[in-house]
């Protein structure tokens, strides 16, 4: 068995070395991807640094996707397409790929108003970043959804966040054709392991290492009201990169876009009066919840708070990232505003 995927392996990396040769002046390399033909398409966009998960994160917008199964084909005419946007608890840390939002959602068997069965697409993708997710979100774009959903929080907002390494890495740099095989030596070697990582990924279906014991989200706090740079007395609304959300409208363009406050855990421990979690203090996050109403109004989008829905016991490692059971809690609480976007017969 392990002889043949080497075998495998080898032939596939010998097969794509040859073609970068064929085809190493054009832009559009990574479009060219094993998944969804030899390999099932991912659930969710590569990434990670763990040779045991047999996945890593690149920067190839076009490869990323051409990996994850919404590149499968044509957008079938009885699907009606969400695609979920958003950090690391949209992606699933520590959650396999059915115990995620987009997984819990897609069991549910939902149909929209038309009758069109919904399909749910996780492009979510740490860290936090509203750039990175615009980015995303533009790409996202080809595939045709007819709801976008984006889950936010407030550090997702800061000024120091948004220069993303995925953002930094698709600013426009210039490169001839020429120069392209010694700039981009990194960028073709991670193309090449993405697909050599296809083979065990598809035989296993592990995409992230899911340790037996770990640290759990810190309740007891530090007294420390602080939140980055930002101070109670100086803080105005423009310290956040609120009009952010205008590029996300006019990338979604007629696609309706919802935007979600996500669930984050809330300690009751030590210093819990002066801080909501290690990520905020009160006064922060009171003020960034007293604002996002206002700016989706002023730009006509469709806004839910679900900040404090989801019980305290239902997060892992961070405030953020949840449990498969405060998953599905999630799911249950976005169904029905996933099936009232859809269009009526």
């Amino acid at each position: 068995m392990i002889r043949r995927i080497l075998i495998k392996a080898l032939a596939l990396f010998v097969v794509f070395n040859l073609l970068f040769v064929l085809v190493a002046p054009l832009n559009g390399l990574g479009r060219i991807s094993l998944y969804n033909t030899v390999f099932p398409g991912r659930p969710r966009l590569p990434w990670g640094e763990n040779p045991s998960a047999y996945n890593l994160s690149l920067n190839n917008l076009d490869a990323m996707f051409a990996a994850h199964e919404i590149d499968v084909g044509s957008k079938p005419a009885d699907e009606f397409r969400v695609v979920l946007i958003g950090d690391s608890s949209t992606w699933g840390f520590l959650l396999r790929p059915e115990e995620t939002l987009s997984g819990q959602l897609n069991v549910m068997g939902l149909k929209a108003k038309d009758g069109r069965r919904v399909r749910v697409f996780n492009v979510g993708y740490p860290d936090f970043s509203l750039t990175k997710d615009m980015l995303i979100m533009k790409q996202a774009m080809k595939y045709q959804p007819d709801l976008v959903v984006w889950l936010v929080t407030l550090r997702s907002f800061l000024g120091g966040t948004q220069m993303h390494p995925l953002v930094r890495a698709n600013e426009p740099s210039g490169l001839s054709a020429d120069s392209f095989f010694w700039s981009q030596r990194r960028a073709l070697a991670d193309l090449v392991r993405l697909q050599l990582y296809g083979v065990l990924w598809s035989a296993t279906g592990i995409d992230q290492v899911y340790p037996d014991n770990y640290e759990r989200w810190q309740n007891d706090l530090d007294a420390d009201d602080s939140f980055q740079t930002l101070k109670p007395q100086t803080f105005k609304p423009d310290d956040l990169a609120l009009d952010i959300l205008a590029g996300g409208k006019q990338i979604a363009g007629n696609t309706p876009l919802m935007i979600v406050n996500e669930p984050m855990a809330i300690a009751t421990g030590k210093n819990s009066d002066i801080r909501y979690n290690f990520f905020y203090p009160r006064w922060a996050y009171d003020r960034y919840r007293d604002l996002m109403p206002k700016q989706a109004a002023q730009l006509g989008l469709r806004y839910l708070d679900l900040w404090n829905a989801i019980p305290s016991a239902e997060f892992t490692n961070s405030a953020v990232h949840l449990t498969p059971a405060g998953s599905r809690l999630l799911a249950v609480l976005l169904r029905e505003e996933v099936t009232k976007s859809s269009p009526a017969d």
